[in-house]
């Protein structure tokens, strides 16, 4: 399965995973992604997001890779470095959940947005379990850190 029918599923997972006590995730489906964020209804700057990138910018890949993660991409480098460091305060909590796996800073493709993310390098999007499992592992990244963004 690929492109908008495997982010569709995805998207659902979202949905019926993500703990109440966080609100409503708004989400955002396209044929190479899915975003999720919280609060205002229109896209924000910063999301989570679960997506198919080309092998040029994943590092240990052949075909492509799935990133999943968290994404802070405002239009000014600093307010991104901000929201990374806003959470690098709180990383030994979420790293206990989330484990080594993330990988924090320069967003892959883009050195001005900021990242806590991982990838898995060449996947098999026919893998009846894939979109599960990238469902729940974005999930794991959504209850993971955004109790931890919305402190201020």
């Amino acid at each position: 399965m690929t492109g908008r029918a495997l982010f569709e599923q995805i998207g659902e997972i979202i949905r019926g995973s993500t703990p109440t006590a966080l609100g409503r995730p708004h989400v955002h489906v396209r044929s190479n992604g899915v975003k999720a964020w919280f609060g205002d209804p229109a896209p924000q700057r910063e999301h989570y997001e679960a997506q198919i990138i080309s092998a040029d910018i994943a590092p240990g890949t052949r075909t492509c890779a799935i990133e999943i993660g968290f994404h802070a991409e405002h239009r000014d480098e600093p307010d991104n470095q901000a929201a990374l460091a806003h959470l690098l305060t709180t990383e030994t909590a979420w790293r206990a959940e989330l484990g080594d796996d993330p990988v924090t800073g320069v967003f892959l493709g883009r050195d001005t947005w900021r990242r806590i993310s991982e990838t898995w390098p060449d996947p098999d999007l026919d893998d009846p379990d894939v979109p599960f499992d990238i469902g729940v592992r974005l999930v794991d990244y959504i209850r993971a850190l955004e109790p931890h963004r919305r402190r201020v």
